[in-house]
């Protein structure tokens, strides 16, 4: 079964694209515990420390993305990557609130190595997810809406085999049915990048993901993939 994979029109349009993705399995999501919490709240002011004055624009992954935005015809600075978005959260912010430990994980890492970290629960999934540019008829549920929209025609789109967008604009705004939340028992995780040292960073970050989800959930069951131009599928 195909669980994750990038169409050929997105392979041909963006050829650096790297995605690392995670199947897990037999999670009990909760609340953040307080040891975790103390961590990511570590992380957060170590990320505050490594960007200093850089301009968010700088940081190669960011500007990367920003780049794959404007590819499909998405103003960077009005949509923002979920990397970008995030970190834009911390250096005004100076924090970034806890939500469930596994996307507080997701957002660790995520900040870590500015790069998009996504958590689908697969009950809000239907099959596997290809990554293709919209057709502009499909629906999207945005979190906390009431009834879907639809994607503009030629944007990037997650879509799983029912028709559903699970996420919008690449990596801007997931679906509001695909959603992480404290009930969550079976996720896929997807971290993305095109910038130069893409593929050792999204591989980095996937095992550092692995780790912490291994640490934090003994008991649960993992797959991991590189997800390439040579190898477009994660399949198990």
């Amino acid at each position: 079964m195909i669980l994750f994979q990038y169409n050929a029109d997105i392979l041909e349009k963006y050829p650096t694209i790297r995605g690392g993705v995670i199947r897990a399995v037999g999670l009990q999501n909760s609340p953040t515990p307080s040891e975790l919490l103390a961590a990511y709240e570590a992380e957060q002011q170590a990320t505050l420390a490594r960007i200093g004055d850089t301009p968010l624009s700088d940081l190669p992954s960011l500007a990367a993305w920003r780049r794959a935005f404007s590819a499909f015809g998405v103003k960077p600075t009005q949509y923002r990557s979920a990397a970008e978005a995030l970190l834009r959260r911390l250096t005004k912010k100076g924090d970034i609130p806890s939500l469930n430990l596994l996307v507080d994980l997701g957002n660790l890492v995520s900040i870590r190595y500015a790069l998009p970290v996504a958590v689908f629960d697969q009950r809000g999934i239907a099959g596997g997810i290809t990554v293709r540019l919209a057709n502009g008829d499909e629906a999207f549920t945005n979190l906390g809406a009431d009834e879907p929209e639809r994607p503009t025609e030629g944007e990037v789109i997650f879509i799983d085999e029912a028709g559903v967008v699970a996420a919008r604009r690449w990596c801007w705004r997931q679906s509001a049915q695909s959603a992480a939340h404290e009930d969550t028992t079976d996720v896929l995780i997807t971290v993305e990048g095109h910038h130069d040292t893409a593929e050792a960073d999204v591989w980095a970050a996937v095992e550092d993901l692995q780790t912490l989800l291994q640490a934090n959930f003994p008991d649960l069951t993992l797959d991991a993939a590189l997800v390439t131009p040579g190898n477009p599928a994660f399949e198990v």
